[in-house]
Order: C-alpha cells, then structure tokens, then sequence
C-alpha cells in the first residue's frame, strides 16, 4: 500500500486553512512550486482533481474540501498522539501571556486539556498591555496579535484569520434576514476600537456606501463579540474568536463573503526559552488544538 506523502497531506491542509497557495507555502517553508507540485502529484495518487482555478488563484472542489477536511483531523489526531507519555522534564512554571479575545473566547475553552496532559506545570496567564505587546521580561511565551514583526524575538505564525460579519440569530428573527451586504445600512453595526474592518469588508462585498460613522465602538474583541451574541448588531468575527458561538448556534454568519485580516495571532518568544521543554510541549499542543478546532462552520445562506 503506497500513502500519500506526508508534505502533500499538509500541503493540502494548510491551502485549505489559509486560502492560498502563497500562504501555505509561507506556513511550510515551501516555494510556491513545490505546494503546487506537491499537490498536482496528490491529486494524480487519488485519482480526483482537489483544486480548480479561481481567478488568479486556486481553491478547492467540493470534493477536495471533503478529502481536506479528513485530512485536517487526522493531521490533529498525529500531533496529539502520545502527548501523555511526553518526557517527565516537562514540568515546573509556564508563563503565557495571551490576548483577552484569544484567552476568552479560546484558550479558556480548552486550556484544561493542557493541564491534564501535563499535571506538573503550573500555568499562569496573563494579559498583555496591548494586543502585540511582547516586552514582558518574566513571559515564556506571547500569543501576539499583530503583522508578524517583533525584532529579536522569534515568531511564527499560528493561525492566519479570514474577517466576516457575524451576527446572532435573534437579530435577524427581529430585523429580517440579509440578502445583500448593502441591507446592513439598516443593522446596527459594531466595531473593534475603529471601522477599518468594516470598510475593507464593505469594499469587497460591493456595499462601500453603508455608513461607518454610526454604530457602537468596543475597546477590546470580548466585548463586540459578546455584545453581538446578546443581539445587539453585526461585527466583523473570525473564525477563532467566534467558531465556537458558530458551532454552538450563538451566532451566524449571514454572507459567503470573507476577506484576509490585516494582522493574525503569533506565538512570539526569545530563541533561548524556546528550549525549555515544557515550553515547546505547550506550543506543541497549541498548534495541535488550534487545528482541530479552526474548521469554520458554514453560512446561513450566499448572495442572491
């Protein structure tokens, strides 16, 4: 029996996250050519196409997504495998210092796991004074919010974030449904810290001319999105800080539409605390749960 090539299969899975070849080959350490040849010679041992062309790009088939999808669990599953029996080094303190959104609304939702895996570290989280805020001298590990630039420290990306709307469903059965994007100049709208996301969002789903100007502006991502589960408008979410509400039915996403974010989460660390064991076991497992749990649920209904 002749398995397809491990490189492919995260090839694959990383197109699939991130959205584009480009990306994925970032993510890999690859060229834009040997995703694409390593993908090309996958789809060649299935025997079925899993990318189609679109517009100067690619995406996947319905059968591709299918095929990715599996892959996706089964690329978690063999990163998690034998965490239990990781080495007795990994233990004593860990300090990690995460944004309020991700610790909120994702590390708090899973941190248990970490614990149970590894019952001798004790694990303090703290907040950073801002979003990609990295300076923290007693920090073994920053989940920064930013573009990826943080000079002498070493960052590699953990998740690049793709922006929609989301709103609750009680929002919609009080309002009505949206057809069209131009159809938010009736919703409240709510922003993070400034409309930025909005207006890029509204270039691209051809309705730059609702208003930006109006609208409630939150300080901080927990509180938009919690008041956007309460029904009281329509944010811009991603898929990590709402997939959960997604999942859970809190909230829905009313359009197929998505843009790429302008910043993403990084883990962010100095070189020589990188080689703490229970520094790389925490990264390990992060990675690993992040994976499992960034699937993004599907629309309420596309574009008429």
């Amino acid at each position: 029996m002749h398995y397809p090539s491990m490189t492919a299969l995260r090839a694959l899975d990383a197109l699939a996250r991130l959205g584009s070849v480009s990306a994925a080959a970032q993510e890999l350490n690859l060229t834009r050519g040997a995703v694409s040849h390593s993908l090309a010679l996958l789809e060649e041992r299935l025997g079925f196409e899993l990318t189609e062309r679109s517009g100067r790009g690619v995406r996947l088939t319905e059968r591709g997504e299918l095929y990715a999808s599996d892959v996706h669990r089964i690329l978690a599953d063999v990163l998690t495998a034998g965490r239990p029996q990781m080495d007795a080094r990994v233990a004593g303190r860990l300090s990690i210092s995460c944004t309020p959104g991700f610790s909120n609304y994702w590390l708090c939702r899973h941190i248990g796991e970490f614990q149970q895996l590894h019952p001798k570290v004790q694990l303090h989280i703290t907040a950073p004074r801002s979003m990609d805020d990295t300076s923290a001298a007693e920090t073994d590990l920053f989940i920064a919010y930013g573009t990826g630039d943080w000079p002498g420290q070493v960052s590699e990306l953990l998740i690049a974030l793709q922006d929609f709307p989301v709103c609750s469903p009680r929002l919609l059965n009080t309002l009505g449904s949206l057809k069209h994007p131009k159809e938010l100049a009736g919703f409240p709208l709510l922003y993070m810290k400034d409309a930025v996301d909005w207006r890029r969002w509204l270039a691209v789903a051809g309705a730059p001319d609702v208003n930006t100007d109006v609208g409630i502006v939150f300080g901080d991502a927990t509180s938009a999105i919690s008041a956007c589960i309460a029904a009281q408008g329509v944010t811009i979410g991603d898929q990590l800080l709402c997939g959960d509400a997604l999942n859970r039915g809190l909230l829905v996403r009313p359009f197929d539409i998505e843009i790429p974010a302008n910043r993403s989460y990084y883990l962010v660390a100095d070189e020589l605390k990188l080689d703490r064991p229970v520094v790389a076991a925490f990264i390990d497992w992060l990675k690993a749960r992040v994976m499992a749990t960034t699937q993004r649920p599907p629309t309420t209904g596309l574009l008429g």
